[in-house]
């Protein structure tokens, strides 16, 4: 509304899950929202990088979060919007911060949210549900991180017009199952239909895909590694393909799980496993240097032999040097007392 020669922007409130955080100048940052209601959408939020920021802690990455917003709902005017205020709904990312694998997983997640909506203010609820779904699912930590970042993906691409034909054939339409596998012909082909190099996967890790589509958790949870880890390649394979584009946060996904994480450190950590370097040795003083080879040992004859360090080899200086006449010289420039007598025209007067 007008105000003077000013003009205030229009306030509005909805849900959304932070997917990504910019720094922008010393204490503000651009914050990348996934909304119910308005799709994705850029908000600069002012001062939450200050140690006295009121809302700034809840702006962090996998939360979801209440926010109002200051700008245009419909995109008229600035694209970047402003928050005003901030209420937590479910904060996940604090559920993730120890854990490696589900970190890696949550970060692949949010950045396929934003690729997979590439106009902003494109409203995208089944999009929005799905990636809150993912999120809890990670956070609750009821089944295998592989597994529900994988069934992400597939039902995103099954949201974008790219799931993979997995009962029938990409190609033609036969019905399946079938033994070959094509990421550019779009998922399983018959053996009329196979183009060269075609991917030739284990049945059942065609029946795990179909599960993951599906939401049938019962056959999934029972997979094993070798399957999963099958799964997952062709699942990223073909979504990078259709995408366009690699996706930063997928390489670096830890397939391994949480638990079997932590009991493999304690049982490596148990049996002996660590490096030598970092072994406990029985023989060590209590000093902790009970190992470390002796100074003397290592040196050579030459040196070993000294009687003090750095002065054994010097040679003695004679106690009879003669004095006569250079008593004010230091001991070190008086001559020896087997050299030849001063001459008499060299020597000083005599008392």
């Amino acid at each position: 509304m007008p105000s003077g020669s000013g003009y205030r922007r229009q306030l509005y409130r909805d849900d959304a899950v932070v997917l990504r955080v910019q720094k922008l100048g010393e204490s503000d940052r651009i914050i990348t929202l996934l909304t119910r209601r308005h799709g994705r959408l850029r908000a600069v939020a002012r001062g939450v990088r200050r140690v006295n920021s009121r809302f700034g802690a809840r702006l962090e990455p996998f939360g979801h979060i209440d926010l109002q917003l200051a700008g245009s709902p419909e995109g008229v005017g600035s694209s970047l919007h402003s928050i005003s205020q901030v209420e937590g709904v479910n904060l996940f990312g604090k559920k993730f911060l120890e854990d490696y694998p589900r970190y890696t997983a949550a970060s692949a997640i949010a950045e396929t949210a934003e690729r997979l909506t590439p106009v902003e203010r494109e409203p995208s609820l089944r999009l929005f549900q799905l990636t809150l779904g993912a999120l809890k699912a990670l956070a609750v930590g009821e089944h295998a991180t592989s597994l529900v970042l994988d069934a992400y993906l597939l039902r995103g691409m099954a949201f974008a017009g790219w799931a993979p034909a997995i009962a029938e054939c990409a190609v033609c339409g036969e019905a399946g199952p079938h033994g070959a596998f094509s990421v550019p012909a779009g998922g399983s082909v018959c053996p009329d239909c196979r183009p060269p190099g075609a991917a030739h996967p284990a049945p059942a890790t065609l029946g795990l895909m179909a599960a993951l589509l599906g939401g049938d958790w019962t056959v999934a949870d029972i997979a094993d590694p070798s399957v999963r880890r099958e799964c997952s390649g062709l699942v990223a394979a073909h979504l990078q393909w259709h995408m366009e584009r690699n996706l930063r946060a997928l390489p670096l996904v830890d397939r391994r799980e949480s638990g079997s994480l932590r009991r493999a450190d304690a049982s490596s950590a148990a049996s002996g496993d660590l490096p030598p370097v970092l072994r406990p040795r029985a023989d060590r003083s209590s000093a902790g240097f009970g190992d470390l080879p002796s100074a003397r040992a290592d040196l050579p004859s030459v040196l070993a032999d000294r009687s003090s360090a750095g002065s054994g080899d010097l040679p003695s200086v004679p106690a009879d040097r003669s004095s006569a006449g250079f008593g004010d010289l230091p001991s070190v420039l008086r001559p020896r007392g087997d050299s030849p007598p001063v001459p008499d025209f060299l020597r000083g007067p005599q008392p």
